[in-house]
């Protein structure tokens, strides 16, 4: 797999165009895994917002827990690295927003709950 990837990279260094160069050459650049995983955990991101529709009820504190406890420890982390991965950086602050939002959308319909409850 590594030798058509690699085949594969080759060709596409003879389209970049010149601007475009010192992203293709980064250290955690399209070139590399430190670019390519954090480009997929965007999946994590649309999931989230997709979850936005979700009613409260049915949402999962330890999974919003989870997402925002990761997204915030990987957005430091990508900032202590070398080279630092403005990529993953982004796309942790995402993960954690939305692990964020939705924890206080349960929070707050909890709350709505037993004021219900209460009356």
């Amino acid at each position: 797999m590594s030798a058509v990837y690699r085949a594969a990279i080759k060709v596409a260094d003879r389209f970049v165009p010149a601007k475009l160069q010192p992203l293709w050459n980064h250290e955690a650049g399209p070139k590399t895994i430190f670019f390519w995983a954090p480009t997929f955990k965007w999946a994590l991101v649309i999931a989230g917002i997709a979850d936005l529709r979700r009613p409260a009820e049915r949402l999962s504190l330890t999974q919003s827990t989870a997402l925002a406890a990761t997204g915030l420890i990987w957005s430091r982390y990508s900032m202590v690295i070398i080279p630092k991965n403005w990529n993953l950086f982004s796309v942790n602050i995402f993960v954690a927003a939305t692990g964020l939002y939705q924890l206080a959308r349960i929070v707050n319909y909890r709350r709505e709950l037993e004021a219900r409850n209460k009356k």
